[in-house]
């Protein structure tokens, strides 16, 4: 299934390829560093990276910025509010927020592949305000409630 999405390059972006799929199974188009200069994030540190586009998504669509998997475990790289979130209704230049996790610097040139951006649909929530909710199992334990190794078939049994 394909959307067609408006894009728009931007002046400091207009000598860079459009984002693209790198396979043709990928869920994930790769999104491109627009830095002017060589961008160094030191450990620890955040940096906010130009993509050289703006774009316009259809009603009830987001595009969601995520991490790329090779930069993640080789250098650390991640993206700070992962998933980051473009909204149907914004047309500003798509920026990524990057994030350096690990011990050394990194170096963003122009032209890298920085992140990727998956297509998704919006649903929208109605609420439906009560004074009970149904019966889980699960209940209301949370973070971390329901333990690190696999289940035993017993509780998996039970829900």
């Amino acid at each position: 299934m394909t959307i067609a999405v408006a894009v728009k390059r931007l002046p400091h972006g207009t000598d860079l390829p459009l984002p693209d799929y790198a396979t043709i199974g990928a869920a994930g188009i790769d999104l491109l560093a627009a830095v002017s200069a060589d961008t160094e994030v030191a450990p620890g540190a955040r940096a906010l990276i130009p993509t050289g586009i703006a774009i316009a998504l259809p009603t009830n669509f987001e595009l969601q910025i995520r991490p790329r998997s090779g930069l993640a475990l080789k250098h650390g790289l991640m993206i700070a509010n992962s998933p980051g979130t473009i909204d149907a209704d914004y047309r500003g230049e798509i920026k990524i927020i990057v994030l350096n996790a690990s011990t050394e610097r990194f170096v963003i040139t122009r032209g890298m592949r920085v992140a990727q951006a998956v297509l998704a649909p919006v649903l929208r929530i109605i609420w439906n305000e009560t004074e009970d909710l149904d019966f889980t199992c699960r209940g209301s334990g949370g973070f971390g409630s329901t333990g690190l190794n696999e289940r035993s078939p017993e509780s998996s049994a039970k829900g």
